[in-house]
């Protein structure tokens, strides 16, 4: 038995295929299943039943996976210690929403190289409930979503928060005296898709002024909200630090509300079972950079 078959059996048993298993740990599928197959031929028992269309765990497969989690984080620990120069190494998938990409992404990846150089990173930008399923599948490591993890299999921890100021294009907005429920009458919600943590601060906003939406303008990229509320095309939210640089330019105008709209508090997640120093890692460093009142540049 060794550690590369542990790995190999820990990412196959929960990942959501072997193909993503394999990817995990730098190796082809077949070579995945061979370890996988040496360490049922050490241990004399099989991991996994294979009869049907996916692979599923034994019993004597469940009842290794939590052991072989701990041996693994274990030696990631190990190695940690006895190579602090070089720090972690190895993939490291990090999921964040496009608030996170636009404002203080670069600095926390420039701070992850800085710390653990053979770390290799890939990023992928999506709304918080593709994140979290992709997450709960194994295709990422962890990512910063806005609230608490909803999902059984994720947790999160707690980086920052992020504050959101009702915009209108500067034509529309002198004709709207303030935000609320007639406002939402008469022009459409120009925001992003549903899965998006937005969303909960507007669906609290509703809750509290009594409205409904009449139309919405659904978009996937905050650049292009702004545009689309520059045209005067409807009414939306826009982070607290671009909707006043962009109102200072004379672009677009604030619009008061009655009723005051909360901060996002964004979390790291990641899945309950993974319990490799990478996790806390990330972490630590992400609650360091985090800071959505900055820019990266994009506006």
């Amino acid at each position: 038995m060794t550690l590369k078959q542990l790995e190999a059996f820990y990412w196959a048993a929960t990942c959501s295929s072997f193909a993503l298993a394999a990817e995990r740990v730098h190796l082809s599928v077949s070579s995945l299943s061979k370890r996988i197959a040496e360490l049922e031929g050490s241990l004399g028992q099989a991991l996994f039943d294979r009869a049907g269309h996916r692979a599923v765990l034994t019993d004597a497969g469940a009842r290794l996976l939590p052991l072989a989690g701990g041996l693994l984080q274990q030696a990631d620990r190990l190695q940690q210690e006895m190579g602090s120069a070089s720090g972690l190494r190895g993939p490291c998938r990090l999921g964040v929403g496009e608030l996170t990409a636009l404002t203080w992404l670069p600095r926390c990846v420039a701070a992850i190289a800085d710390a653990h150089p053979a770390l290799e990173v890939s990023v992928h930008v999506d709304v918080g409930a593709a994140l979290a399923e992709r997450l709960d599948k194994g295709e990422l490591d962890a990512a910063v979503i806005a609230g608490p993890a909803t999902r059984s299999a994720l947790t999160s921890a707690p980086l920052a928060q992020a504050g959101f100021i009702w915009c209108a294009g500067a034509q529309l907005a002198p004709k709207l005296p303030q935000m609320d429920a007639a406002a939402l009458q008469q022009h459409a919600l120009v925001s992003l898709p549903l899965g998006s943590g937005v969303n909960h601060l507007i669906d609290e906003w509703l809750r509290q002024a009594g409205a409904r939406i009449h139309r919405r303008v659904v978009c996937n990229h905050w650049g292009a909200i702004v545009g689309l509320l520059a045209q005067g095309m409807g009414v939306g939210l826009l982070p607290q630090g671009w909707a006043q640089t962009l109102c200072a330019r004379g672009a677009l105008a604030a619009l008061p509300s009655p009723v005051p709209l909360g901060q996002l508090d964004y979390a790291l997640h990641h899945r309950r079972d993974d319990v490799r120093p990478l996790v806390g890692a990330l972490h630590a460093l992400a609650v360091r950079q985090a800071d959505f009142s900055v820019s990266s540049g994009a506006f």
